[in-house]
């Protein structure tokens, strides 16, 4: 337990301290993911492997965001600085992630080849670790300083932090800078955002914490050996993807495409189900059984992010395979605009999305959400223009919006509070492991059967993560 003196009461603008921090991670995860880092792994590899080589890079720094975030949010919990649980860990991530993108900005300007892309592969590793000792305690700030009634509303800005606004940013900024190959005043926009939002999350009114419960060492162990099994499990399920996949296009026509996205469908649920089962189950002990649906809410989490985070990560080699005109860098400026057109959509209903989670309950809206998804999939892949596919980003868009605000005050409604840091720090096996997931096994499906089927793929998996809510009940896991 600890010490926690009662928080103070909420001004109109802690709603902006406490969220705005997430403005600029996904700033950075939208800047690097769906524009950065492919078109610099396809420039250092080629075409012929650029999927394998940019799925290879994701799941390696996506594990190694897992375990540093989970650790990050365990050691705020116990953080008794006299400047509060989590503002210095946030202040020491900002200072370390800037040095990661100026790597970045050299390695693109100087280098080439193999060279170029392992130098890459370890700055973007770096990269993960620095970005996540900020994200972990930041996790942990609503469920800190917000009353449970306002949850929600609160889980709604966080929501309109953390997609739309960043999501429009980089349209309108990022992706236009990259587009005209002026990658250093990219890096230097997310450079500028990150100091200015971290400024502004240095005025949340955190008070000392004095820890009463003394750190279990040992969970550090436990969360190592999650990481390690979970990462286990990906590359084992990978690995036997990727060795049927030459055996099934070689039955050509659509016999063989139809088999391949049986066999990927069926990788990612597995590793999906199993990596969030052992891991849980590995780094909470005996507590996890405890609170069951803790489990089942991060397996719905993780099933969404995988389709919602790959769409991302692969939507520029999509338009590029889907519009053969846009190759390389013009590739970038269309794909930016579908992630626009998401994030505007998100705009629309992130506010909303969280008074009626208040009103009419999460679950209900996570259902709605995995359904819309779905058919924005199917519209994004069946597109013959961009108009249409910026139809189907509308309805994802809606879709992601309602479901990060929904599931978030749900997870916050599950999790003790005491340990909100650690727990939800765990839950990172849905923002990691979707990205290692969906980019590990789907990235030589892409390769080689196409992106358009991967998409297809994605779909599947929002489908699969409305089944996950019949077995959350938070009343009785409380």
């Amino acid at each position: 337990m600890s010490e926690t003196p009662a928080p103070k009461p909420l001004r109109w603008y802690d709603a902006i301290t406490i969220n705005i921090y997430y403005f600029a991670l996904t700033l950075r995860s939208q800047s690097l993911t769906p524009l950065i880092v492919p078109l610099l792994v396809q420039r250092f590899v080629g075409d012929a492997t650029k999927g394998t080589s940019y799925g290879n890079l994701r799941l390696v720094s996506l594990m190694v965001a897992l375990l540093v975030q989970a650790v990050a949010g365990m050691l705020s919990d116990h953080n008794s600085s006299r400047w509060g649980r989590r503002r210095p860990f946030i202040l020491l991530s900002t200072i370390l992630e800037i040095l990661a993108f100026l790597g970045v900005g050299w390695i693109a300007g100087s280098m080439e080849g193999m060279a170029g892309y392992w130098s890459l592969f370890v700055v973007i590793v770096c990269s993960m670790v620095f970005s996540n000792i900020g994200h972990g305690a930041a996790q942990g700030l609503i469920p800190d300083l917000v009353p449970p009634s306002q949850r929600g509303r609160y889980s709604g800005i966080k929501a309109f932090f953390e997609l739309p606004l960043p999501l429009i940013f980089v349209a309108f900024t990022i992706s236009r800078m990259v587009s005209a190959g002026n990658l250093w005043a990219a890096i230097l926009t997310i450079i500028a955002v990150f100091i200015v939002t971290t400024a502004l999350t240095m005025m949340v009114r955190e008070q000392p914490v004095k820890s009463t419960k003394p750190m279990d060492w040992t969970s550090l162990l436990r969360l190592a050996a999650m990481t390690a099994v979970f990462t286990v499990i990906i590359l084992l399920i990978g690995a036997a993807v990727r060795l049927l996949l030459p055996h099934l296009l070689a039955l050509k026509g659509s016999l063989a495409l139809v088999l391949v996205g049986a066999a990927g469908v069926a990788g990612m649920l597995l590793a999906v189900a199993l990596g969030v089962i052992a891991s849980v189950r590995i780094s909470l002990g005996t507590e996890s059984a405890a609170r069951p649906s803790f489990t089942w809410w991060v397996i719905n989490r993780l099933a969404f992010l995988v389709g919602a985070n790959n769409l991302a990560g692969f939507v520029l080699y999509f338009i590029q395979e889907r519009f053969p005109e846009l190759q390389g860098n013009l590739a970038a400026q269309p794909a930016s605009l579908l992630m626009m057109v998401v994030g505007i959509a998100i705009l629309v209903i992130s506010i909303p999305s969280g008074w009626l989670t208040d009103k009419f309950g999460a679950k209900r809206l996570l259902f709605v959400s995995g359904l819309l998804a779905t058919l924005g999939t199917v519209i994004v892949i069946m597109a013959g223009s961009l108009t249409v596919m910026f139809v189907g980003g509308v309805l994802i868009g809606l879709a992601t919006g309602a479901f990060f605000s929904s599931n978030w005050a749900l997870g916050t409604s599950i999790v003790p509070k005491d340990e909100a840091g650690r727990w939800l720090g765990i839950s990172n096996l849905a923002g990691a492991g979707a990205g290692a997931v969906g980019a590990y096994i789907g990235g030589p499906i892409g390769d080689g059967a196409g992106y358009v089927l991967l998409m297809g793929l994605y779909g599947f998996l929002f489908l699969f993560s409305i089944l996950a809510l019949i077995r959350i009940k938070p009343e009785a896991s409380v």
